[in-house]
């Protein structure tokens, strides 16, 4: 193994670490979506979405949301005080290729949402018995999974601020305001229609949307991959004007 490979995976190793060793990624990300879980399908068990179970489309909601949370809660933070204490300037004059430090994040990640995904399936599959068949599992997993990284976009866009105090106080506000309205929390059906509308437009209800689609036997609305891809783009545009014009000053 070479020099290179070698500060990556001790990269990876770090980024793990700090990311399990930070309180906010444990409750928002890990013990919330499982309260909210049984809270709400304990609630109301019996009820349909469509001709999905509750307690199968609710998993896919706080799945969803554990995920979205690891990239919020703990991600954004992460980079916004790294930038505050000039820890990226100063891997600039390390052995550390740039290449290497962005891997060892974009790794991290889909490791902590793939744990999270599985933490979720397990705890609705032993929990509330829930049933789906193995290639709704998977495709329902894999959707949430890939998707996930979108958000890590919107996380590098608020990380771009140098003020982490602010950044846990906005991040936070987006990530309840988004999951609310992207239909996370509670059905859009249940939502007036112009909500509805404006939730269609949310990259929160379109994550959620590919994997009820999938449980629901639907197929995938490729206008919400669209949705999803713009954010994505957007987002990185931004974070990437406000960075070089920090850096400028």
């Amino acid at each position: 193994m070479n020099t290179t490979m070698k500060a990556t995976m001790a990269q990876c190793k770090a980024e793990l670490l700090r990311t399990l060793r930070n309180k906010r990624f444990v409750f928002f990300s890990v013990i919330m979506p499982v309260a909210f879980f049984f809270l709400f399908t304990s609630t109301m068990d019996n009820r349909k979405i469509g001709n999905v179970d509750w307690s199968a489309y609710y998993l896919m909601s706080m799945t969803v949301y554990g995920v979205i949370g690891a990239s919020l809660t703990s991600f954004a933070q992460r980079i916004s005080k790294e930038r505050s204490q000039g820890w990226i300037r100063l891997l600039r004059i390390t052995p550390l290729p740039a290449s290497s430090y962005i891997f060892s994040k974009l790794a991290t990640q889909g490791f902590i949402n793939l744990f999270i995904i599985l933490n979720m399936f397990i705890v609705g599959g032993l929990g509330k018995h829930i049933n789906l068949p193995a290639a709704a599992w998977l495709e329902s997993g894999l959707w949430i999974w890939i998707g996930g990284f979108s958000f890590m976009s919107l996380g590098v866009l608020l990380g771009s601020m140098r003020n982490p105090d602010a950044v846990q106080v906005i991040t936070l506000i987006v990530y309840m305001g988004l999951s609310i309205l992207g239909g996370l929390w509670f059905p859009t059906t249940s939502m007036s229609s112009t909500m509805q509308t404006i939730a269609k437009f949310t990259p929160t209800y379109r994550l959620g949307q590919g994997a009820w689609n999938v449980i629901g036997g639907s197929a995938i609305d490729w206008s919400g991959v669209g949705i999803l891809a713009a954010y994505v783009i957007v987002f990185m545009l931004l974070s990437s004007y406000i960075m070089k014009r920090q850096e400028a000053v």
